[in-house]
């Protein structure tokens, strides 16, 4: 069995254009003069972002000694657990996630 094409005409397949250039794109060029002149101004604001990131970049995330503490008390069992103070924290951290979504 064998499959013959309806028509003998080839398909006309347009192939992609390459974009012209518009007139803006011409007028976009920059002299070396006008580069010069190019100048950047920060904030104070971004300048006190800057230090903060600084500043957090070297400080650990983590205090250890605090996390010593904590692990001591509760071994000693002299950690105070407030279960109504966990309980509302935990109710409102699920309040937070239905009001998200």
């Amino acid at each position: 069995m064998s499959i013959h094409s309806i028509s003998d005409k080839t398909s006309n397949i347009l192939s992609p254009s390459k974009p012209k250039q518009t007139e803006k794109a011409n007028d976009a060029v920059v002299t070396s003069d006008e580069q010069n002149n190019d100048r950047v101004d920060i904030t104070s604001v971004a300048n006190k972002i800057a230090q903060a990131l600084e500043s957090s970049s070297s400080t650990p995330a983590i205090d250890e000694a605090r996390v010593n503490r904590v692990k001591d008390a509760l071994e000693r069992g002299d950690y105070p657990i407030d279960a109504q103070k966990i309980a509302q924290k935990m109710m409102q951290m699920e309040q937070e996630q239905l009001n998200s979504r």
